[in-house]
């Protein structure tokens, strides 16, 4: 499946704003199963832009510097992919939760996604007992780990109610765990939680759902907006795979990936610094548009 990809962010200030520098992780990244074919940032009225190192995880990431005063900053991003994903499909031969737990601790990877790096609580997602204890019952240590990942992440999705209103983009999970409602962000950390402690290396991803859905079928929670899911290392040989618990599904030819961290914090799509003295209003829309 090819995509048209167009992601819109307008900031709107009361006063004007005479200097802004932020970091943008908004270029989606090569990954197994998807390639990038072009890509394309505009900025208006305009600013300086220049390549910037990833803190952690696996982004592009772009700085950008507006030195003259604005009273409105829109960002554009523009791209076509290509997603070629097979689903997974769970078998008696996957390696057990308590075995992909041993070989993560033995990795000696050390790339950007090594399990390692995926193992221990991260700022935004520290050790929680109640949301341990309520994943562990998916992850028992003698069961496969596909069937186990996909079980839990449909747990979350059949249990926790999609509620935009019931939380914020720096809310705890265990705040959002308790009040069993939450978006996207929220799912995603949850299971992250839980996956970390019971030993499985746990990644938060980034990006895009299709904005239609195939003929016939629902339209998935999350589209028209930045979406986020999780990585689940299996082991080395099935490696980093994808599910959905805001949707209970796997990862496959209708997730885009973005960027790769810890959690929200390492992939925020715009973070930064803005000199101002008044308040600012953000807009954002997303379009992911099937081209075939």
């Amino acid at each position: 499946m090819r995509y048209a990809i167009r992601h819109v962010t307008r900031f709107d200030y009361a006063d004007p704003v005479a200097f802004a520098r932020c970091n943008l992780r908004l270029q989606p990244i090569d990954w197994p199963g998807q390639r990038v074919v072009d890509y394309t940032l505009n900025i208006h009225p305009g600013g300086r832009t220049a390549p910037a190192r990833a803190q952690a995880g696996l982004a592009h990431v772009t700085r950008l510097v507006v030195d003259q005063p604005t009273l409105a900053l829109t960002i554009e991003s523009l791209a076509h992919i290509v997603v070629d994903r097979a689903i997974p499909m769970p078998s008696p031969d996957d390696p057990t939760v308590a075995d992909v737990a041993r070989l993560a601790r033995q990795s000696r990877d050390l790339s950007p996604l090594s399990p390692a790096a995926y193992l221990y609580p991260s700022p935004r997602i520290p050790v929680n007992e109640a949301i341990a204890r309520w994943c562990a019952e998916d992850l028992a240590p003698a069961r496969g780990a596909l069937e186990a990942g996909i079980a839990l992440a449909r747990r979350i999705q059949r249990e926790f109610d999609f509620d935009p209103a019931a939380t914020l983009v720096d809310t705890p999970p265990a705040e959002a765990f308790a009040k069993r409602g939450g978006v996207c962000q929220d799912f995603a950390q949850i299971m992250l939680c839980g996956l970390r402690a019971a030993g499985i290396p746990g990644a938060y991803a980034s990006g895009y759902l299709r904005t239609l859905p195939p003929p016939g079928e629902a339209r998935l929670v999350g589209a028209d907006a930045t979406h986020a899911w999780v990585l689940i290392w299996c082991g080395p040989d099935h490696g980093w795979v994808g599910v959905d618990p805001t949707n209970g599904i796997w990862m496959a030819a209708d997730h885009v990936i973005v960027a790769i961290g810890r959690d929200y914090g390492d992939i925020a799509p715009i973070d930064g610094v803005v000199l101002g003295s008044g308040a600012q209003d953000m807009h954002v829309s997303v379009d992911v548009a099937p081209q075939d």
